[in-house]
């Protein structure tokens, strides 16, 4: 401190001091106001920063909001989810197969407070609960495990009022089939995981859709219905008059396929015993087999059709040829003989008509082994049938062809067929002569014609209809015969197989049958397997049982189909006036 004089004023003396900076401190005039003016800068750049940083958020959210919709996302919200497989439906828009929204319950076990009390609760509500399996699952150290798929409504509510910590809920889709069992095997199922594993929903699936599904992806659009050539109509009368025939003669199964001879389309087609697609474990009994497409069978006497079809288109006989039937026929130790033999000279209606195994075997014998072997294979029936049903079997015939293979062939011994590939070989003898393989799609008639392939001359099939019209009218066929519609057919009794032998007690019968037969618009086949004779009957014959189940499903069906019934000497339709 420096001191500064004195300066007295009477007897008070005063002094003034000048105050110095502490030692080592120098005082800059404007610093306060530099540092002031560098906080304010910052404070501003940071401000602009976030500003900056939220305008381009919300620009982008913007952005975002305006773009369309993405069509496919990994992972869709449950209303869209369940839009996931389209809609199954009858030629005519009826519904055989939808979706509906369901949920199922699942556990966090790492939140189960206790796994006793929970699983007790539970069984209030799922009585049918494995009690220790879910027991095992909440007390296991996992983050999640299903408990319950497909739960209904009021099981959800009753669960959900139970309160139980770590259960919860996940929305999903259940297939569900309006008809039941009516088109089972040829609409097919599906899996808990709505993936198609068997008929038309399999077939679906393998178009694209089970890959998306295995990728993790879902339209989030509802999909196009897939229309199907089944009659839902049509298809009830089938099952139905199976059912009553099973009955009724006391067989094992029973089929029938109904197929547009123009475009190839299935528009009915049922196998029973069948199954309920809403409960797919039925389908694992025993006994549950399609067996007009998964089944192979002899067809007996409905071969004949085939065979004396390839000795007309052959040139090697016609309709005023005779064949001798008045003895037995033996070659290698096999003895042919006729069922209802004649014991004389047959002409060719007749050996169709008198169903006659030994005209059939000296037509067989005189086309030979190789051009019956090719002939057979041009009509489709040696190998695999190429339609979009999964379910198909592969025919079964000798490895090797002898002489006496092709004869017992030719009355229908010797090669298995599915029903299917008879119908569908059927009706290229009764449209002109062109196979067209089988669809289970709607197809017209323009389409058939350009992947149709001729098989035999127009001419032949011409005789073939004569024909099937001769034994409805005078053969073994004419309790098929059904007022105003004209039918056409062939019977087919085959002794079925027992212990590696022919039995002559069990017996596989079949109709083959085309209406209306002077112009042929649908082919009809029954199949009844191991049928018992009726109260007052001896025996158990197509004729008896096959060929009316096929005038019962016509009568039935003909109007649905379009099929008008004609009525005198004319045709013309009989008209009433009231």
């Amino acid at each position: 401190m420096i001191r500064m004089p004195a300066l007295s004023m009477g007897r008070r003396t005063f002094f003034f001091r000048k105050k110095t900076p502490p030692s080592g401190h120098i005082e800059l005039k404007g610093e306060r106001a530099t540092y002031g003016q560098q906080s304010r800068s910052r404070i501003l750049i940071t401000i602009l920063c976030f500003g900056l940083f939220y305008a381009v958020i919300g620009a982008r959210l913007v952005q975002y909001g305006l773009e369309s919709e993405e069509t496919v996302a990994s992972i869709g919200p449950a209303d869209k989810l369940m839009a996931s497989r389209p809609d199954l439906m009858d030629r005519n828009g009826e519904v055989l197969a939808t979706d509906i929204r369901t949920v199922s319950l699942y556990a966090e076990p790492n939140k189960i407070v206790d796994p006793d009390e929970a699983v007790e609760r539970l069984a209030t509500v799922l009585p049918d609960l494995d009690v220790r399996t879910i027991y095992r699952k909440l007390s296991s150290s996992s983050r999640f495990q299903w408990l319950r798929r497909q739960l209904t409504p009021k099981q959800q509510s009753q669960i959900l009022a139970l309160g139980i910590p770590g259960i919860g809920f996940r929305p999903e889709k259940r297939r569900f089939y309006p008809g039941g069992p009516t088109a089972a095997y040829v609409v097919g199922h599906v899996n808990i995981d709505n993936k198609g594993i068997a008929g038309m929903e399999k077939y679906i699936d393998g178009q694209g859709l089970g890959d998306l599904a295995a990728a993790g992806l879902t339209v989030d659009e509802s999909l196009e219905p897939v229309k199907l050539s089944i009659d839902l109509r049509v298809q009830s009368v089938v099952r139905d008059e199976l059912a009553a025939a099973m009955q009724r003669y006391r067989a094992i199964a029973a089929g029938a396929v109904v197929l547009d001879i123009h475009t190839g389309e299935v528009i009915a087609m049922s196998s029973l015993p069948d199954y309920d697609p809403n409960n797919p474990v039925q389908a694992l009994e025993k006994d549950r087999l399609n067996r007009m497409s998964a089944g192979t069978f002899e067809m007996g006497s409905t071969f004949k059709t085939f065979t004396i079809a390839m000795g007309l288109d052959s040139g090697l006989f016609n309709m005023n040829d005779r064949i001798d039937a008045t003895k037995p026929l033996t070659i290698g130790g096999f003895t042919i003989h006729d069922f209802h033999a004649t014991r004389r000279v047959l002409t060719i209606p007749e050996v169709f008509t008198h169903s006659s195994n030994i005209g059939s075997a000296k037509m067989a014998d005189a086309v030979g082994i190789d051009g019956h072997k090719e002939f057979l294979t041009r009509l489709g029936l040696l190998s695999r049938m190429d339609t979009e049903l999964p379910e198909v079997a592969m025919p079964s015939q000798p490895r090797e062809w002898k002489k006496i293979n092709s004869m017992t062939i030719a009355f229908g011994h010797g090669v298995a067929t599915t029903p299917l590939q008879t119908a569908v070989a059927g009706a290229a003898l009764m449209n002109g002569g062109k196979l067209i393989e089988p669809t289970f799609l709607p197809r017209s008639r323009e389409e058939a014609e350009r992947h149709a392939v001729q098989v035999i001359s127009p001419k032949t099939s011409d005789e073939m209809r004569e024909l099937m019209r001769d034994n409805v009218d005078h053969g073994s066929g004419r309790r098929a015969e059904v007022e105003g519609f004209r039918v056409g057919g062939k019977t087919g009794t085959a002794e079925k197989v027992v212990n590696g032998r022919y039995s002559n007690a069990v017996r596989f019968n079949a109709f083959l049958s085309a209406f209306p037969i002077d112009d042929p618009q649908y082919v009809v086949l029954v199949i009844v397997d191991e049928p018992k004779p009726e109260e007052g009957q001896h025996s158990a014959t197509a004729g008896l049982n096959a060929a009316p189940m096929v005038g019962a499903i016509i009568r039935r069906s003909a109007a649905f189909l379009g099929v008008e019934p004609k009525f005198g000497d004319d045709g013309a339709i009989a008209r009433l006036s009231y």
